[in-house]
Parts: structure tokens; sequence; C-alpha cells
């Protein structure tokens, strides 16, 4: 049982309430950029909106996300109180009042530098100020998991910690790591900036810190769809899980090798050495493998699934699994778009292929893909799994679900292959208007409409979401059973010490970001800001 419903409920609504709001900023920018809508004549006003869709849907969702379903895990699976229940509503209430402070200000007009935030550009000091309590409420949440996990163990010496409280925690920890780096370049380099202590900013030495923050966080942003994968959808389906032992390694892969991988967003930047950024690349590879242990574990535990339904032979099993059933089908459609935009992350890493399509739209096509395809769907799955824990009320319109799954899917297909397409063609993103009657890009017009097409399927998906959540709080009551996570084929009681603690794994994650960025940060702030450019303030005269 939950004794925090009211705390996991308002991280949730928040979340998701903030999502719309973004969601429909998005689909307006697809809209009036397209040959649908004449030129609005302003381009501030849509790289304002792009800053409040970026902002919103890069930081405060999923973090409010991870922090709510991290506290649910926290209770329903050591199966004791949370502990800090009082810190944890003073960390919702930072995140919140940062994602207004930050929003209002771009809303006034006086921050349209884009999520990424990139010097020389500089915003109001109130939009940086928003980030920081944003990411200084979610550290709350990453203390309070250690807090709570060390409580468990104390308790059960030598015994397995449960995986779903490993895994959150896992990603708590790749947060709180993974933050300092945006966190560095805010504080030290923007800030002062914003609150006219200085004129000037070493951008390139911005941007690499900011690259400390700016990839791993995908993986602070898939961490609760993978614990969905493990933990969720095998019970979900009738199953078990196929290993226990390949769940944590998967965790522990993503905490140790995708901290020191940024870089490989700066092959066009002058200012890192050639050799920094083949080894980023190569460790940008190497995430791939606990993606690859994921895709098979997870495979085989369908599989098993399927199995104890009476599926047989080589494929047949595939016909008994349960499709009806929402979560089969968003672990379906979650891997689907999870190995199309993981096959375009290919292109990205390899430094030669992405110098063909460094910032063009093929790369807001990429990131939607996994971000707002792959792992966004799995944060409705785990909405539909819990609401009923949530609200004590019955969650049975399977069809609604499906139609919205469906939905979600199709117009993420719509939304990002043609931006995939007219990337390769050579169509810069971060562009507010684009001259449609130009021959050179007339043949793109087609391809950008159907994009704007699949962002409004996208709006649609996402009110019939909040239909089903609503029918959730209004449907008949019911008393909620025991809440079960995934159980493995061969359960552990015991696990080796290495697979059930992380001070091993955070020694690594420390010495490879120290490693793969310890030098280019050196040798930059050696140079004595030598490279450094008069800050452009954005929005000062308004």
């Amino acid at each position: 049982m939950l004794n925090n419903r009211r705390l996991v409920l308002a991280h949730f609504w928040l979340a998701f309430g903030v999502f719309g709001i973004a969601l429909l900023l998005g689909a307006w920018q697809m809209y009036i950029r397209s040959p649908l809508h004449p030129w609005i004549g302003d381009p501030e006003l849509y790289y304002r909106s792009v800053t409040e869709h970026g902002t919103v849907m890069g930081y405060v969702f999923p973090t409010l996300i991870a922090m709510g379903f991290g506290y649910a895990v926290s209770e329903l699976s050591l199966k004791r109180p949370l502990a800090g229940a009082r810190w944890a509503w003073l960390g919702f209430t930072l995140v919140a009042l940062g994602a207004v402070t930050a929003s209002v200000t771009i809303a006034l007009g006086l921050a349209s530098v884009l999520y990424t935030f990139y010097p020389p550009m500089v915003g109001n000091a109130f939009y940086y100020i928003g980030v920081v309590l944003v990411v200084v409420g979610s550290w709350i949440w990453v203390a309070l998991m250690s807090v709570n996990l060390a409580v468990w163990k104390r308790a059960n010496p030598g015994r397995a910690v449960p995986l779903p409280m490993f895994a959150t925690v896992a990603g708590a920890y790749l947060w709180g790591w993974t933050a300092v780096g945006a966190a560095i370049e805010v504080l030290f380099q923007i800030l002062p900036v914003a609150l006219g202590l200085r004129t000037t900013i070493d951008a390139g030495l911005a941007r690499v810190f900011f690259s400390w923050t700016l990839h791993a966080i995908v993986y602070f942003w898939l961490m609760p769809a993978y614990i969905a994968y493990y933990t969720i959808v095998p019970r979900a389906i009738g199953g078990r899980l196929y290993s226990d032992s390949m769940a944590r390694i998967s965790f522990i892969l993503f905490l140790v090798v995708a901290m020191p991988i940024g870089i490989h967003h700066l092959f066009a930047d002058p200012q890192v050495g050639a050799g920094f950024k083949f080894l980023h690349s190569v460790f940008t590879a190497l995430v791939a493998v606990p993606t690859l242990l994921t895709v098979f574990t997870i495979c085989a535990s369908v599989e098993i699934a399927a199995r104890l339904r009476g599926g047989k032979g080589t494929f047949g099993w595939l016909r008994a699994l349960p499709w009806d059933n929402p979560q089969m089908l968003a672990l379906a459609l979650s891997f689907v778009m999870l190995g199309f935009g993981g096959a375009g992350g290919l292109i990205n890493m390899s430094y030669q292929l992405d110098s063909t399509i460094h910032n063009t739209q093929w790369v807001t096509g990429h990131f939607h893909l996994i971000y707002a395809g792959a792992i966004v769907i799995m944060y409705f799955a785990i909405a539909y799994d819990l609401w009923p824990q949530l609200t004590g009320r019955t969650m049975l319109n399977w069809k609604l679900m499906r139609v919205q799954l469906w939905l979600w899917f199709i117009g993420m297909i719509v939304l990002t292959f043609p931006w995939h397409w007219v990337g390769i063609l050579g169509m810069p993103r971060r562009m507010a208007y684009y001259d449609y009657s130009n021959p050179a890009i007339a043949p793109q017009a087609i391809w950008v409409t159907m994009s704007a097409i699949g962002g409004f399927i996208l709006v649609v998906s996402a009110i019939v979401f909040f239909v089903v959540l609503i029918q959730g709080h209004r449907s008949a009551r019911a008393v909620a059973g025991e809440y079960r996570f995934s159980t493995a084929v061969h359960e552990a009681t015991t696990v080796p010490v290495a697979l059930n603690g992380f001070a091993l794994w955070l020694s690594l994650m420390v010495a490879l970001t120290i490693v793969n960025y310890g030098y280019p940060v050196a040798q930059l702030m050696a140079r004595g800001g030598d490279t450094s450019v008069p800050a452009v303030s954005i929005g000062a005269s308004r």
C-alpha cells in the first residue's frame, strides 16, 4: 500500500499538466513554420515557444515523473513508509516554483535562449534561477532515494535489494552527478553575466560543461521507462522476468558509461581536441550495450509470458501474447521507436557521418523519436499501471488506452520520419521560418506538412490520455490489492555485493567523468579566459 498517495499524485498531475501545455506549444511551432501557415513575422515568438517547450519537456516533465515514480517504487518495493516525506514535499515545491519562475520569464520574452541556453546568448537571471530550483528540488529526491535504500539495508542485512528500488537509486545517482555539469555552467558562468557582474563569457568552456549534462540526461529520462520494462510489463502480461542479474547489470552499465559521452555533441566545436571527441564517440557506442541487454532480457520475458499462455513454436508464441493489454502494446510500440531512434543515434555518434547531419532536422527527429516516442509512451504505461493504487478506483477502459497508445505511436512516426528525411536533405534545425517558394527547398514542403500533421495527432493522443486519467478518478471505488512488481524466473534472495550496492560503480562513474572531461576543462580554464566573448543579453530591452 502507498502511504503517500497524494505526494505521488501531485508529482504525476503536475508533470502531465505541464506536459500538455508544452505539447500544444510544440504543435503550434510545427504549424506556424509549415506551408500550412503564413509567416508570423516575429521570430522571437517562435524562439520563446521553443525555449518553453524544451525547458518543460527536458527538465520539468521527466524530473517530476522520475521523482513521483521513485517515491512510489520506494514504498511499494521496500514495503515501508517513505522516510523523509516532508523533505519530499519540499523538493516538489521547489520544482514547481522553479518551473513557474522559468516559464513566466520565458513568457515575458526575457529568456528566448532555447533549453540548451548556449552562451554567448544570456537571458534574464530569473530563468536560470528557475532551472536551478528545479535541479535543487530533484537533488532532494536523489538524497531521499539514497536514504531510504540505506534505511532498508540496515533493517535487512545481506538481503537482495528489490530490483525496482535498485534501478531507481541507480537513476537517482546518475541524475545527481549528471546535473553537476550544467549546474557549474549556470552558477559560475551564466548567472554572473545575467546578474550584471560580468560582461564576457567563455562560450567554449560553457559548452563543454553543458555537454557533461547534455546527453547523460537522456538516460535519466529513460530510467523510469526501463524500470517499467523490467518490473511492470512482465507481471502485467502474466509472465516473469527472465533474469534479475542481467537487469541489475544493465542499470549499472548505464550508471557507469552514460556520463562520459557528451562531447560527441561538440564534433563541430573547435575548442575540444579530436582525441577526446573520439573517446566520447567510443563511450557513446558502449551505451548501446545495456540497451541491447535490455532488449534481449525483455523479449525473453515476453516469450515466457506467451508460453505460459500456451504459445507454441519458434514464432507461434507471438500470437499468444495479450495484445489487448495496454502494457503489452506500450512495450511493443516503445521497442519499435527505440529501434528506429537507436539506429539514427549510430549516425550521430560517428565523427564522419555526424558531419552530414549535424545541426539539421535529423537531430530533432532522432531525439524526439527516442525521448518523446520510446520513453514517454512508457510514462503513459506507468501511469495506467499505478493509477488504481493512487486513486483507489478501477481502471478498466483498456480500449481507450489502446487507442491513445496507437495515436501516440502513429503521431510520433509521422512527426519524426519526415524530419530525418529533410535533415538528410540539409534542412537546418532551430529555424523559425523557411521560404518554401525557394525552388531549392520547395520539395521539402510536403514533408514538413506531414510532420505538422504528426504533431496534431500527438495532441489528440494527449487529450485521450487525460480523458483516461480523469475517468480513473471518477470510476467505481475498489480496494486496491497488494501491488506486485515482476518477479524473476529464478528469484534471488542474495546477490553478489557488486550487484547489490553502488560504491564501486559510483567510483567508476566519477573516475570516467574526470578522465573524459578533466583535460578539456582544465585546458580551457588554463587559457585564462582568452576565448571569452561578449555576452549577448536576450530580452534586456523589454
